[in-house]
């Protein structure tokens, strides 16, 4: 009798130990690793539209996320303070439109670049002519997103020396300064101005004067060391260009002419 019961108690713990592995594993199935990316809202990269957030770097991290299976988790920062919040790990990686240079090569793990940019100078269009050239511009008030590149053409550029500058926080913000008349030119990324600028838009009385600046690329950036993370999203990227993703994402938002990554076959 004692040994039947000793029988039955094991048979019990035993089917209790592989049901709790079950629900662990299941659980481990379910549950996939988040990626925190770090965002500012910039048309059409990251922006809330129907109070959900899409464009093309959201859906780009997505299609990125779903390769490596992983979560993309999405979260808004200030942009001057992107270097702060990567290497405090608040977020793992910055995916919003950031131009890679040599500084930030330096104390950041960059991806590959991906796509092409530029800065341009928006302005009201009753005053296109006036600025079309963009000479005299002593105390002419210019503003550009904080530690940007625009900032960076703004304050070294000499075309820009006698205007009077001012940052502010986001690149949108930059468009409305001009849009409100509180400022007379702001310097934008071009893909900022793609689909944003122009008839049937919120700013169809802004236009982009032909001259640009500072022709450059974008990058995913990671906290330096971080070679495993950027080198496994390198090759999710190169993936979706082979298969076709990456220029499906991009000719949504019209921004196919300026992928750098190609399909390698």
């Amino acid at each position: 009798m004692m040994n039947r019961k000793i029988t039955k108690i094991a048979g019990l713990l035993l089917s209790l130990i592989l049901l709790t592995g079950c629900f662990a594993g299941c659980k481990e199935e379910n549950e996939k690793e988040e990626l925190v990316i770090g965002i500012t809202y910039f048309a059409p990269m990251n922006y809330m539209e129907n109070n959900e957030l899409t464009g093309f770097e959201t859906e780009f991290a997505k299609a990125v996320c779903n390769k490596l299976g992983m979560t993309a988790k999405f979260q808004e920062i200030k942009w001057e303070s992107k270097e702060n919040e990567l290497n405090g790990n608040a977020i793992d990686c910055i995916w919003n439109g950031m131009t890679i240079d040599d500084e930030r090569k330096e104390t950041m793990q960059i991806s590959v670049p991906y796509m092409r940019n530029k800065q341009v100078a928006v302005v009201l269009k009753e005053n296109a002519e006036k600025y079309k050239d963009l000479t005299n511009l002593e105390g002419v008030t210019v503003v550009a997103e904080a530690k940007s590149a625009g900032e960076t053409v703004a304050t070294k550029d000499e075309t820009f020396k006698d205007a009077s500058y001012t940052a502010v926080d986001a690149q949108s913000k930059a468009l409305m300064e001009v849009k409100s008349k509180t400022a007379e030119i702001c310097l934008v990324d071009y893909v900022l101005t793609i689909g944003s600028i122009g008839e049937g838009t919120s700013y169809e009385d802004l236009v982009v004067l032909e001259k640009d600046f500072a022709p450059e690329e974008y990058g995913i950036a990671f906290k330096k060391g971080n070679n495993e993370l950027c080198d496994k999203v390198n090759k999710a990227i190169q993936e979706l260009a082979d298969e076709g993703e990456l220029n499906k994402i991009a000719s949504k938002y019209k921004l196919q002419d300026l992928l750098l990554v190609q399909p390698s076959k």
